[in-house]
C-alpha cells in the first residue's frame, strides 16, 4: 500500500509560492527586474541592483528549482518564505506565513494557544540572532582570524574591536556543497553597526582550521541582520573618511594609513546606501574594479552632493585594494594611493609622510 507522504504546512506554502515566483518577485521585490528565467535585485531587502537572483522557473535537468534565490555578494540563500520575512520584517514564521496566505488569498489557519512566559528564541537572519552570535564570539587576540589576516597580508589591526572571533560558527550547507561537508567552522565575525554603534548585524568569514586561508566551502561569506545604511567600522567617525565594499579591502588600505576611519559596505548595493555620519565633510570610496563598483560610486556620489560632502574615488590598479596589497606590498601601495588622496589628508594620514 503506498504511503502518503506528509508535508508541513510552511512546505506546501513555499511550493504554492514557487509556483507563482514571478508575481511573488514583481510583489516583494518590486526594484528588481526579470532577466531570462531569473529575477535580479539588489538583495533580499528589495535594495536596487543585480546581485540577488531567484529563479523563476524549475531548470530543465531539475537540479535548480523554481523560487529558490541567491545572494552573490553575501552568499545567503533560501526561498520566497525568506524573501516575504524580510519584505515585511516578520520576527516569527508565523506571521511569515499568514503574509503568504494573504498574498495566494489562501484561508488563514485557527488561532494558536501560545504558553505565555516562555521567551522566544530569535529567529534566524534577525538582528536579534546577528547579537546573539556577535556575544557569543569573543576578542581576536592571537586567534586565527590573526593568522587568516596575515595571509592576506593584513597585520596592523588597530581599530578593528568590530572583528571577533567564533572557533565553532555554523555552517548551513547549500546545494553547491559536498554533501559531507562540516556543519560548523572557526570564523571570523565582524560587527555590522548603525552610526550610534548598536549592532544590527553581523559579517561571517568561515576559517579553514588551521586558518590559513578560507573555509572549503561553497560560501565563505554570509552576512545576517540589518544590513540596510549601516556597515563594519574601523576607528571613529571623523570629518575625513574612507568607505567600500568588503572588510579586507578597507583593512588594506588601512595597513599604510592606520589613521583614517573607515565602514565597510559589505556589498556594492549596501556600500551605495550607507548612512552618512554627521560631520563628515570628505568620503574617499574604495570601489571594486567592476560594474557594480561604478554603480556604488555613482549612487553615493548623488546622494553626497546634497549633503554637502566630497566625495573622491580610490582606484586600485587590480581587482581590489587587498589584491593591491598582496602584490605590491605596503609602501607600492602608499606611493600609488598619495597621488589620489587630498594633498593635506596624504600628509596627515599616510604612512612614512
Amino acid at each position: 500500500m503506498p504511503t502518503k507522504m506528509l508535508t508541513s504546512p510552511a512546505s506546501q506554502i513555499a511550493v504554492a509560492l514557487a509556483d507563482n515566483a514571478e508575481a511573488v518577485c514583481r510583489h516583494y521585490l518590486s526594484k528588481g527586474h526579470r532577466e531570462g528565467r531569473y529575477w535580479l535585485v539588489g538583495d533580499v531587502r528589495n535594495t536596487p541592483g543585480r546581485s540577488l537572483y531567484v529563479r523563476l522557473a524549475t531548470s530543465p535537468d531539475g537540479r535548480g528549482a523554481a523560487g529558490k534565490w541567491t545572494d552573490a555578494q553575501s552568499g545567503d540563500h533560501g526561498d520566497l518564505l525568506d524573501v516575504i520575512a524580510a519584505a515585511k520584517q516578520c520576527r516569527t514564521l508565523r506571521e511569515t506565513l499568514d503574509e503568504a496566505r494573504h498574498f495566494l488569498s489562501l484561508p488563514m489557519p485557527p488561532p494558536v494557544e501560545t504558553t505565555p512566559f516562555r521567551k522566544a528564541k530569535a529567529p534566524t537572519g534577525t538582528p536579534e540572532a546577528a547579537r546573539r552570535l556577535h556575544g557569543g564570539s569573543k576578542p581576536i587576540g592571537s586567534s586565527l582570524v590573526r593568522t587568516y589576516l596575515a595571509s592576506r597580508q593584513i597585520t596592523n589591526l588597530t581599530g578593528c574591536e568590530a572583528l571577533r572571533f567564533h572557533p565553532h560558527c555554523w555552517y548551513r550547507a547549500s546545494d553547491d556543497d559536498d554533501p559531507d561537508v562540516r556543519p560548523a567552522w572557526p570564523a571570523m565575525i565582524a560587527a555590522v553597526t548603525d552610526l550610534d554603534g548598536s549592532v544590527t548585524g553581523v559579517h561571517r568569514t568561515w576559517l579553514a582550521l588551521d586558518g590559513s586561508t578560507k573555509a572549503p566551502v561553497a560560501y565563505p561569506r554570509r552576512a545576517m541582520g540589518e544590513l540596510l545604511g549601516h556597515g563594519v567600522w574601523f576607528g571613529r567617525a571623523g570629518a575625513v573618511m574612507m568607505a567600500g565594499e568588503g572588510i579586507e579591502t578597507m583593512l588594506s588600505l588601512r595597513q599604510v594609513m592606520p589613521v583614517m576611519p573607515a565602514i565597510a559596505g559589505l556589498s556594492a548595493a549596501h556600500l551605495a546606501a550607507i548612512l552618512f555620519p554627521a560631520g563628515l565633510k570628505r568620503l574617499y570610496v574604495a570601489r571594486d574594479d567592476d560594474p557594480a563598483g561604478a554603480g556604488a560610486l555613482k549612487t553615493l556620489s548623488q546622494r553626497a552632493i546634497t549633503a554637502g560632502i566630497e566625495i573622491v574615488p580610490l582606484e586600485p590598479r587590480l581587482g581590489d585594494f587587498n589584491d593591491d596589497l598582496m602584490a605590491f606590498g605596503r609602501e607600492r601601495l602608499a606611493a600609488a594611493l598619495r597621488g589620489q588622496l587630498r594633498a593635506g589628508d596624504a600628509a596627515h594620514v599616510l604612512t612614512g609622510d
